[in-house]
């Protein structure tokens, strides 16, 4: 989502224009019980989530949004957008603000047919990533989606939004289950529709929906070592082409007995 695709739609008050300016819905973004907007605070872009007019007084609805700021307010990863404050706007109530994000949900880029290798690179390396860090802190989550998924709209980086609602003292497998098979396929649908041949990757997305021969993996970190396992398997026949070879070398050099 660019800032230019839209005009912005005000809903300042005259004395918080100086704060708070530019405030827009972004319609694409909204979740079953909140809106997301763009907006300016002191001039800097900055993204606001807020429950829906229907929600806001409700004592139930007020503690859930309290209660994702809570949780998410710690989270400090690359490619997880962060949350810096928890504050009253003027005509929204009380909102998540969170670092501007604006880009491309992968969704998008998929319909458009803008997928690149460097969002498939990103997908391979930094969402597992994302994965392993919000499954270390034990952070209970909604399904990881294409549209969950932003690259930002200059440098291209991944971004995971709407990462956790409620921190608890452990996940269960099926909550970690859960993100390997969502991971699988969002492969696979990006695979079929970019047309796209990986054969490798397209394999490893199949056990994580449990249609190889194989198990599923157990956890992110075995997902990872797999991706990561056709890197590390071509090196190694290569470390050891060339230690053969300077075997060969060294043993036609040496002196003959």
């Amino acid at each position: 989502m660019s800032h230019n695709s839209q005009q912005p739609q005000n809903v300042t008050t005259p004395g918080e224009r100086q704060r708070w300016s530019d405030i827009e819905l972004l319609p694409a973004w909204d979740e079953e019980y909140y809106d997301v907007y763009t907006a300016k605070k002191f001039g800097k872009w900055v993204m606001l989530k807020t429950l829906k007019p229907q929600y806001r007084d409700n004592p139930d609805f007020r503690r859930m949004i309290e209660k994702e700021f809570d949780v998410r307010y710690n989270l400090a990863h690359p490619n997880i957008v962060m949350i810096n404050d928890f504050e009253e706007v003027p005509s929204l109530g009380m909102c998540i603000i969170t670092d501007d994000v604006y880009g491309d949900s992968l969704r998008k880029l998929i319909e458009e047919n803008r997928v690149t290798d460097k969002h498939i690179e990103q997908l391979k390396s930094r969402l597992p990533a994302a994965m392993e860090y919000i499954q270390h802190n034990h952070i209970a989550h909604h399904p990881i989606r294409p549209e969950t998924i932003i690259f930002t709209e200059k440098i291209g980086n991944l971004k995971l939004i709407d990462v956790g609602f409620e921190q608890k003292k452990s996940l269960s497998h099926e909550d970690t289950n859960n993100d390997i098979e969502n991971f699988g396929a969002i492969i696979l649908e990006v695979l079929e529709k970019t047309g796209r041949h990986d054969p490798d990757l397209k394999r490893v997305a199949e056990r994580c929906l449990g249609r190889a021969a194989k198990k599923p993996y157990r956890d992110v970190q075995s997902l990872r070592i797999a991706i990561e396992g056709r890197k590390n398997n071509s090196l190694y026949v290569i470390i050891s082409i060339i230690l053969l070879a300077l075997a060969f070398v060294l043993a036609w050099m040496l002196p003959k007995a």
